[in-house]
């Protein structure tokens, strides 16, 4: 029988990205799902304004945000270092369409979050990413290959289909055409899963009103 699929837009850049990756992952083994993970790669200037643009109450907001994440990355050992600057994160995205393709999804995405928000790793970089394909057993050169050929376009597009589904910011689901955003849907993403469908009531009783 052919597992439902979860599609997960994640961006190794996003703190909450970060923390919701135990319980995703969790989804698989307990509830028989294949997840289906994609880039969603934050352009940050474009949503939050370039530094001097921003308020002291944007300031509040962001400080906030970060200390809520990192109480859910203290309560799973994980360890939350604040960024140090903004990131495009273009190259760690590619890196994850390259991991996925040659089998090497799973290392490649805990050793990219791990070791960028412990401050080990410049995302940005193409050689730090380079270096992490090799650690995980791929081929760097291959990668930058793919780097320099097919990735933007590929990411582009993936980031474009996204945004026709309504994507707008990460961690978010897709299950059976329904978006989930945030680590803190994902109990209202299980109730979906176990009962599919409860979708097709929401989405009657939205059309209703």
């Amino acid at each position: 029988m052919t597992k439902p699929r979860l599609r997960v837009y994640t961006d190794y850049k996003s703190p909450y990205a970060f923390v919701a990756n135990k319980r995703l992952f969790e989804l698989e083994e307990k509830y028989g799902v294949e997840l289906e993970w994609l880039p969603y790669t934050l352009r940050v200037a474009e949503f939050m304004g370039t530094v001097e643009e921003r308020t002291p109450h944007f300031w509040r907001k962001v400080r906030y945000a970060y200390m809520d994440a990192r109480r859910y990355a203290n309560a799973q050992g994980l360890v939350m270092k604040g960024p140090r600057r903004i990131y495009d994160a273009f190259y760690s995205s590619a890196g994850m369409l390259f991991a996925q393709r040659h089998g090497l999804f799973r290392p490649y995405h805990d050793t990219v979050f791990r070791r960028f928000w412990s401050h080990e790793l410049e995302i940005d970089e193409l050689s730090d990413i380079s270096g992490v394909i090799a650690s995980v057993g791929g081929s760097a050169k291959d990668f930058e290959a793919y780097v320099h050929g097919p990735a933007r376009a590929e990411h582009d597009r993936i980031i474009d289909e996204a945004e026709t589904l309504g994507v707008f910011g990460v961690p978010t689901m897709v299950f059976n055409g329904e978006l989930f955003w945030g680590g803190d849907r994902i109990d209202l993403l299980i109730e979906r899963i176990q009962n599919p469908e409860s979708i097709a009531a929401a989405l009657g009783s939205r059309h209703r009103r």
